[in-house]
């Protein structure tokens, strides 16, 4: 008895943007589950919609596996994850964590007390202050 095949899948980034900053979320790797491969396209699964029910993509596979990515323009839109796809899962950079002691640290050297001045320690105080808040 053989294993079965492992799936294949397409890889999007979901950058959910939102208007609101309280509900963000940091972009992630979406896979899309490859269903079909004929010579010109690669059919993937959109979304599933409920049971049994499932709506379908495709993108031109020439294309993808020469660039190794392809924009998808029947995606719906460039806030769709599938809009860019990827034949493997992409490197998402996620911002650094400031380090608000080192924050601190340069809003202390910035103090006018200590040589520097008014502009530069209110510059170093709303940095410290707005690293402070998003780490909250």
């Amino acid at each position: 008895m053989s294993a079965p095949a492992p799936a294949e899948f397409l890889y999007g980034v979901d950058s959910s943007v939102a208007d609101d900053s309280r509900f963000y979320e940091p972009p992630r790797v979406v896979r899309f589950r490859i269903t079909k491969k004929t010579a010109k396209r690669i059919y993937y699964v959109r979304r599933e919609r409920g049971p049994g029910e499932i709506e379908t993509g495709y993108v031109n596979r020439q294309q993808i596996e020469a660039d190794g990515e392809i924009y998808n323009h029947g995606a719906g839109g460039w806030w769709a994850p599938d809009f860019h796809l990827y034949l493997n899962p992409p490197e998402l950079e996620q911002p650094a964590k400031p380090d608000l002691a080192v924050l601190r640290a340069e809003m202390a050297a910035a103090h006018p007390d200590r040589g520097g001045t008014d502009a530069e320690f209110i510059a170093a105080r709303q940095r410290y202050e707005k690293a402070k808040e998003a780490t909250a």
